[in-house]
C-alpha cells in the first residue's frame, strides 16, 4: 500500500473529527439563539454537560493528571481543574478531547438499553464512514430510524432517547480552553503521524492504523448521533431562518 492509500484513513479520521465539533458546536450555538429562556437552555444541556465534565475526570484519571476541582454544572457550564498530566502532550489531548470519545460511547450505551429493554427500533450502529455514499445511507438509515419509531409504531420512549441524544450532542465539541490545552499536543500527534506515513516503515505503520482504527470507532458514532440531532433540530432551523430571513 502506498503512502497516499495510507493517508486517506489518517485524513478521513481528521476530517470526521473536525465534523463532529463543528455539528456540536454549531447545534449548540442554533439552540442557544432560538430558545428564549437562557435557564430553560441550561436545563436542557445540564446532563450534557455533566457528562462532558465526568469525561475529563476519566482522561484525568488515565492520564495521571491530579483533580485540583471539579464543577459538574453551574450557570457559566462545567470545569475540571487539574495539574499537569504524568505523560505531556499526549495527556493534554486525551483529557481535553475525551468528551469527543466517551460522549458517543454513552450514546452508544443508551442506544443499545433502549434498543433491547424499551422497544426502540435502530439501524445498526455504523463501523466507518469512508465515502459519501456511506454519508449518505447514514442520513436515510438516521431518518427511518424516526419514522419506524414516531410514525409507524408511536414509541413514547423514543422521545426520551431523543432528548438524551440532544443534551449529549450539544455538549461533544471541546471548549476553547480545551482546544487551547490541547493545540501543542495534538500538533505533534499530527506530525507524528504524517512522519510515519512518510517512512513507510511497516510495523510502525500498521500500529499507526490499528490507532487511527480505534479513534474512528468514537468519531463515526459521534457522526451517527450528530446526524440524529441534525434531524431533531430541523425545527428550530426552521424557526432560526424565519426570525432572521
Amino acid at each position: 500500500m502506498t503512502m497516499d492509500q495510507n493517508a486517506i484513513p489518517f485524513l478521513i479520521v481528521i476530517c470526521m473529527g473536525i465534523g463532529v465539533m463543528l455539528i456540536s458546536r454549531a447545534l449548540d450555538i442554533l439552540w442557544a439563539q432560538v430558545v428564549p429562556v437562557r435557564s430553560v437552555y441550561s436545563l436542557i444541556r445540564a446532563p450534557g454537560v455533566i457528562i462532558h465534565e465526568l469525561s475529563h475526570v476519566f482522561g484525568c484519571l488515565i492520564m495521571g493528571a491530579k483533580i485540583k476541582h471539579v464543577v459538574l454544572f453551574s450557570k457559566e457550564g462545567g470545569s475540571v481543574t487539574y495539574t499537569r498530566p504524568k505523560i505531556p502532550y499526549l495527556g493534554d489531548v486525551v483529557i481535553s478531547t475525551a468528551p469527543l470519545f466517551c460522549i458517543p460511547l454513552v450514546l452508544a450505551g443508551c442506544t443499545w438499553v433502549f434498543s433491547r429493554y424499551l422497544g426502540c427500533v435502530f439501524p445498526a450502529l455504523p463501523q466507518y464512514v469512508d465515502s459519501t455514499d456511506a454519508l449518505f445511507l447514514l442520513g436515510t438509515g438516521v431518518a427511518a430510524m424516526f419514522t419506524r419509531n414516531l410514525i409507524v409504531v408511536f414509541n413514547p420512549w423514543f422521545l426520551l432517547y431523543l432528548y438524551i441524544t440532544l443534551t449529549l450532542v450539544l455538549s461533544v465539541a471541546p471548549s476553547a480552553q480545551d482546544i487551547t490545552n490541547a493545540a501543542i499536543g495534538i500538533c505533534i500527534i499530527t506530525l507524528a503521524g504524517m512522519v510515519i506515513l512518510w517512512s513507510a516503515i511497516p510495523l510502525a505503520v500498521s500500529v499507526l492504523a490499528e490507532i487511527i482504527r480505534f479513534i474512528s470507532i468514537g468519531f463515526v458514532l459521534g457522526l451517527f448521533f450528530g446526524i440524529i440531532t441534525l434531524f431533531i433540530s430541523i425545527p428550530l432551523f426552521i424557526i432560526y431562518i424565519h426570525k432572521n430571513f
